[in-house]
């Protein structure tokens, strides 16, 4: 799996490569087999060319270049209207069947690219010169989705669960006493970080381990630690060439997590975990009842919201 300063250096190298290009007909597909080469992906794993698509109005058209589920591409000669490359794009993701309809319609025309996430509908726009402050967006291409946050209540409990097979399975190990409790709180806060911004952007720390460690998860401790002295250093005092994907972690200070308790000093300081069920009986009758209330209402604004935008966009 590339870094994404290694996507970067690509990324320039392809602009500066196709910044003469402008032809649809005769260097789209090289254009697009170059373009999934700078993401370290072969084009003919996950996309086809020219895919022949039967639309609603009994008409037939070829998608220029077509993932199920992924991505459409309309590609235009360079200066063609694009707005009408989107609406092209439109008529064929309509005639697909709902299980191969992506999330992503990118229109292009060489010099300009216009990249719409169906699902967040939002639309990025920039020119081939800043495909390389661009490359995050297209990180479906490489496995790394945008995901969308919802209440966690029953994860939380299989979370813990998790959490204490991992610790169960290093004490087993020989990994016991405080290094292990320090352990273990410092991934438990690396995850509730992720999950409510104080990491930025989210899910950098499920990106990386997801991305940056081997599958049989052997070289996990080594990032792990390596992960744990960035956090623990000052910005300005990092390494000028550290990976990108480590450099973009905030300093956290990892004295923080030396008050980490054993079972005897809890119990001799008298400390303990206070359970969600607890902390609602004191803090649901003074001000959770309103909020709840008020979050109800905008909900059900934003359904209705949603349901609209759906319908106008489904006319279009």
């Amino acid at each position: 799996m590339l870094s994404w300063n290694e996507i970067r250096a690509r990324a320039a190298s392809f602009s500066r490569e196709w910044k003469d290009a402008f032809y649809e007909k005769g260097e789209s597909q090289s254009f697009y087999d170059d373009f999934f080469n700078v993401f370290g992906v072969r084009r003919r794993n996950v996309a086809r060319y020219e895919e022949l698509v039967e639309k609603l109005d009994n008409s037939s058209g070829y998608i220029d270049l077509f993932w199920p589920g992924q991505l459409i591409v309309e590609q235009k000669s360079a200066g063609r209207d694009l707005k009408k490359a989107f609406e092209q794009a439109g008529e064929y993701f309509d005639a697909l069947p709902e299980r191969d309809r992506p999330r992503h319609i990118l229109v292009c025309d060489f010099q300009k690219f216009e990249l719409h996430d169906l699902e967040e509908r939002r639309t990025l726009e920039f020119s081939l010169p800043d495909l390389s402050n661009n490359v995050e967006a297209f990180g479906f291409i490489i496995g790394v989705q945008r995901r969308k946050f919802r209440d966690q209540d029953p994860a939380n409990i299989k979370a813990a669960e998790l959490v204490g097979r991992l610790h169960d399975a290093l004490d087993q190990f020989g990994y016991k006493g405080h290094d292990l409790e320090y352990l273990l709180v410092r991934i438990a806060f690396c995850l509730f970080a992720d999950d409510t911004g104080i990491f930025s952007p989210r899910d950098i720390f499920f990106d990386l381990i997801e991305r940056r460690t081997s599958e049989d998860g052997a070289d996990l401790g080594q990032w792990l630690n390596h992960l744990f002295q960035v956090l623990n250093t000052k910005l300005d005092d990092r390494l000028t060439n550290l990976d990108e994907d480590l450099a973009q972690f905030p300093f956290i200070n990892g004295a923080l997590f030396q008050s980490v308790m054993d079972p005897e000093q809890r119990r001799a300081k008298g400390a303990h975990y206070t359970t969600e069920k607890n902390i609602l009986k004191v803090i649901e009758p003074l001000f959770m009842d309103d909020l709840r209330e008020e979050f109800s209402r905008l909900k059900a604004r934003k359904d209705n919201r949603r349901t609209n935008d759906l319908k106008s966009f489904q006319k279009n």
